[in-house]
C-alpha cells in the first residue's frame, strides 16, 4: 500500500462560462503527494484554488481532469470508499439550529452509515469538550463551541485523514490551544491532517510539510524547515543610542521600528553580523541591546505569492 495517505495527479478544475461570467480554471494540473501521519498545511492566498482541491477531495465537486486517490482508493473507481476516508471541518458554521451537539454526531454518523452500536458520540463529545452540552441546542452555543462541534461532526466516521478549512478563523486563544491540542493527539494516534489557514505562525509551528498553491497551481512543496532555509535574509535588531552616521557593508538594509529600535537586514550568504556590529563601533553607536530575527513562513509566503 502507498505511504501517501493522498496522491493527486494532473488535477484540474475547470468552471464553465455562464451568462455573467467567463470560464475560470480554478486548478491548472495539480501533482501532489500527502504523506500518511502528517500534519501537512495546504497554504495559498484568497482565490488560490484551495477551497476548490478541498472540495474535489471531499466529493462535493467534480474535477475537470486528472486522477485522485484517497487511502489507497481511487475516486473515479471506488468513491464511496475514498469519501469515507476522508472527514472535513468547514470553514462556515453550517449547522442546523435544532439539533443538540449528541443528536448532530448521531445524524451524521447515520449519514455515513456507522451502526448505531458503532458510534463514538459520546467519546467525540468528550473530545471536543461538549459533553456538558449534549443536551443543548446547537442554536445556544457560542460560536467556538459551535466550531468544535463542526470537529466532531468531521470525527464520527473514524476517517483515516482530517481536514480542517481555516479552523481558529474568528476563534479566540483558549479555544485556538484546545483545538491544536485535539489535533495533535490525533495525529499522535495516526490521524493525516491537512491544514488550511490564513494564521502563517501556525501553520509554521503545526506542519511537518507545505504546498503552497497560487492561481491554481503549485509553486512550493517541502518541509516547513527546508521552506524557511530558502530566504537568504536575516535581520539583526539593535537597541542602541545613536552617536554618528553610520556606513554600513554594501547590501544591509537600515530601517527604524516603531520601538526606536534599528533593524539590520543582510543576506546570511554574503554579510555576517560581526560586520554590521563592527560598523555600528566605528559609529561610536552605544548598543543597549542585541537580537536577531530568521525569516518566517510569512517571509516565504509573500516571497512565493508576490
Amino acid at each position: 500500500m502507498s505511504q501517501n495517505a493522498i496522491e493527486l495527479r494532473g488535477l484540474k478544475k475547470t468552471y464553465a462560462a455562464t451568462k455573467k461570467t467567463e470560464a475560470k480554471t480554478a486548478l491548472s494540473g495539480i501533482d501532489l503527494d500527502i504523506p500518511r501521519g502528517s500534519i501537512f498545511g495546504l497554504l495559498g492566498p484568497n482565490g488560490a484554488g484551495k477551497s476548490t482541491l478541498i472540495n474535489i477531495l471531499a466529493g462535493l465537486v467534480k474535477k475537470s481532469s486528472g486522477s485522485v486517490n484517497i487511502w489507497g482508493f481511487d475516486q473515479d473507481e471506488n468513491p464511496r470508499q475514498s469519501r469515507a476516508a476522508i472527514g472535513v471541518m468547514p470553514q462556515e458554521l453550517n449547522l442546523d439550529p435544532f439539533f443538540t451537539p449528541g443528536a448532530s454526531l448521531d445524524m451524521q454518523a447515520g449519514l455515513y452509515g456507522v451502526p448505531k452500536n458503532q458510534r463514538k458520540t459520546d467519546e467525540i463529545l468528550r473530545l471536543i469538550g461538549l459533553e456538558d452540552k449534549a443536551n443543548s441546542y446547537a442554536r445556544s452555543l457560542s460560536g467556538g463551541m459551535r466550531r468544535r462541534l463542526l470537529l466532531g461532526k468531521a470525527l464520527v466516521h473514524s476517517p483515516q485523514i482530517l481536514v480542517l478549512d481555516e479552523p481558529t478563523a474568528g476563534v479566540d486563544i483558549a479555544l485556538r490551544q484546545m483545538l491544536w491540542d485535539n489535533v495533535r493527539q490525533l495525529n499522535a494516534d495516526g490521524m493525516t491532517v491537512i491544514l488550511t489557514t490564513h494564521y502563517l505562525e501556525e501553520a509554521q509551528k503545526m506542519c511537518d510539510q507545505i504546498a503552497i498553491i497560487h492561481e491554481g497551481s503549485l509553486r512550493a512543496l517541502d518541509t516547513t524547515e527546508n521552506l524557511l532555509s530558502k530566504l537568504d535574509t536575516k535581520t539583526l535588531v539593535v537597541q542602541a543610542d545613536l552617536a554618528d552616521l553610520i556606513t554600513l557593508p554594501k547590501g544591509v538594509i537600515q530601517t527604524t521600528r516603531a520601538d526606536g529600535g534599528m533593524a539590520f537586514t543582510y543576506s546570511r550568504s554574503n554579510i555576517s553580523p560581526g560586520e554590521i556590529l563592527d560598523a555600528l563601533r566605528l559609529a561610536n553607536v552605544k548598543i543597549l541591546d542585541i537580537q536577531t530575527e530568521q525569516p518566517d513562513l510569512q517571509d516565504v509566503f509573500l516571497e512565493i505569492t508576490k
